[in-house]
Formats: C-alpha cells, structure tokens, sequence
C-alpha cells in the first residue's frame, strides 16, 4: 500500500491551497484518512480526520477555515485549506487505515509529505 500526496507549494497569507493524497496497491478497504503536519522545531500534530462515512473531526487551529473530504472510488483524500496563515506553514502528510485482507486489523500508512509555506 502506498500514498502519493500532492498539491504543496507557496501562498501568500489569505491564500487557498487544495492537497490531494492517493492510495494504491492491493487491500480489502480504507478506515479512517487523515492529515497530520509537522512544522519546524514541532511535533506532528493532527489536522483533519474522515471516516469512510464521511464524518469528519478537525483541530480547532483549523475549524472553518480547512475541509477534508474523501473519494473513496478513488481511494483519496483531499485538504482544502482556505485563510491560510503563516503558522500553517508545516510538511503535511496523510495517514490512512487499511484494511488489508478482510480477516486482518488495520494498519497505518503514511505519505511522503508535502511542504505548506505560508508567507506573510
């Protein structure tokens, strides 16, 4: 299993960016998606979180300004992050629960990470 993350870059402060993870390879289902970030000098913290039903939690830093959603034909899960501010400013990554086989638990999967900077 594998999760390609996209859609980082540089915005100015106000700005909107939309991220985008993908899973692949083969498994029987995906539990919860999420994301998480990590800014300098700072643990990884979480962002968002969605379950296969759609029901979605957020950090409170985030709330009504960030929207996760999901796809779940496409096995991905999107951020979009709206009234960016510079303390956004983080490597986001995705998390995902699989389910690899039915009779199995699940297991955590990380992305690779995208960088977020947030410029004042």
């Amino acid at each position: 299993v594998q999760l390609q993350a996209s859609g980082g870059g540089l915005v100015q402060d106000g700005g909107s960016l939309r991220l985008s993870c993908a899973a692949s390879g083969t498994f029987f289902s995906i539990n919860d998606m999420g994301w998480y970030r990590q800014a300098p000098g700072k643990q990884r913290e979480l962002v968002a979180t969605i379950n296969s039903g759609g029901s979605a939690n957020y950090a409170d830093s985030v709330k009504g300004r960030f929207t996760i959603s999901r796809d779940n034909a496409k096995n991905t899960v999107y951020l979009q992050m709206n009234s960016l501010k510079p303390e956004d400013t983080a490597v986001y990554y995705c998390k995902a629960d699989v389910k690899r086989r039915y009779w199995l638990g699940t297991d955590n999967y990380w992305g690779q990470g995208t960088l977020v900077t947030v410029s004042s």
